[in-house]
């Protein structure tokens, strides 16, 4: 029933354009010169559209379509490091905001001086995974320390993971008996309420050994449910990166992981650039970029995958 749905969203967006295509033609039939301009305006809404449904096309996976679970992790380099993170968490948030998703961050652990040291997002909206996709990866700041007394220039590294939401008992299914619940304390900002109760909750996954938290609710309920929803998706995407190196092995290729895999770098001293390593699609407007205009960068993505094998 769920793939049955994601179908019928497909063939929807397509009959909805066919339609518009179809109202245009009779439009421009009329030939009547009055309407040139709004007859300009047309063609460039269907063009925006038709370029946005082909890039679609380059969603293989059958999880593209879903909801997406966006974790941020700071790499070595303390406050300098988390920082970026907590930067790349509002580029995130603007980004889906600018698309109209709904973004939600789901638990963050704050840095000691300021920054993040790992925050979860979910984002919730057609072609989330398919589009966040592009963004899995070491992203790579070189600036002017804010944080340095001799203001020296600073490399900072953030490791950026993207997965599916995972439906529950669909995808994934967790036997009770595999889960170990452990409670304690939260540690971080969140009124007296939630530092004297023990209501940040830790699961762990016996069988593989994963082991999710979250604080960032004052219910102990909440941030068992939460913590779940993670979980989940976590384990279903250690089921496709099996699935990956098992395509891998068979094309004879190996997948290329970890943090020496830079995919993109942000550069704002000595001059400001933002450049893909994969595509090299690059901009000097830093600003927009961390204000979340990041369609360039996943388009370019996209289309560089477009043809391959899924």
């Amino acid at each position: 029933m769920l793939k049955l749905a994601e179908q019928k969203r497909v063939v929807e967006r397509w009959r909805g354009l066919e339609k518009q295509a179809s109202d245009f033609a009779e439009l421009v039939s009329l030939g009547d010169s009055s309407l040139e301009a709004e007859i300009q305006s047309e063609v460039e809404k269907l063009a925006s559209r038709l370029d946005e449904l082909e890039l679609e096309a380059a969603f293989s996976s059958e999880y593209d379509m879903r909801n997406a679970i966006l974790s941020i992790h700071a790499g070595a380099g303390g406050t300098e490091s988390q920082d970026w993170a907590q930067m790349l968490m509002r580029m995130y948030l603007r980004w889906a905001e600018r698309r109209g998703y709904k973004a939600e961050v789901l638990d963050m652990s704050p840095g000691e001086e300021a920054g993040v040291k790992s925050v979860v997002i979910g984002v919730n909206g057609d072609y989330a995974t398919g589009y966040l996709k592009s963004e899995h990866g070491v992203h790579r700041l070189v600036r002017l320390s804010p944080f340095d007394a001799d203001h020296a220039r600073h490399t900072s590294f953030v490791l950026v993971e993207i997965m599916p939401e995972a439906e529950a008992d669909v995808d994934v299914k967790i036997a009770p008996d595999d889960l170990k619940v452990d409670v304690f304390r939260s540690s971080g900002p969140g009124g007296q309420h939630m530092q004297k109760t023990s209501t940040a909750v830790r699961l762990t996954h016996t069988p593989t050994g994963l082991a999710v938290s979250c604080q960032s609710e004052r219910s102990q309920r909440q941030n068992k449910e939460i913590a779940l929803k993670i979980l989940r998706s976590r384990l279903l995407d250690l089921e496709l990166d099996k699935r990956a190196e098992e395509r891998a092995k068979l094309k004879g290729k190996r997948i290329a992981a970890g943090w020496g895999n830079q995919i993109r770098s942000y550069v704002l001293h000595p001059y400001k650039m933002v450049k893909d390593h994969r595509t090299d699609y690059q901009t000097s407007d830093t600003d927009a970029v961390l204000d979340g205009e990041l369609d360039g960068f996943i388009n370019a993505y996209l289309r560089s995958k477009l043809g391959e094998e899924g």
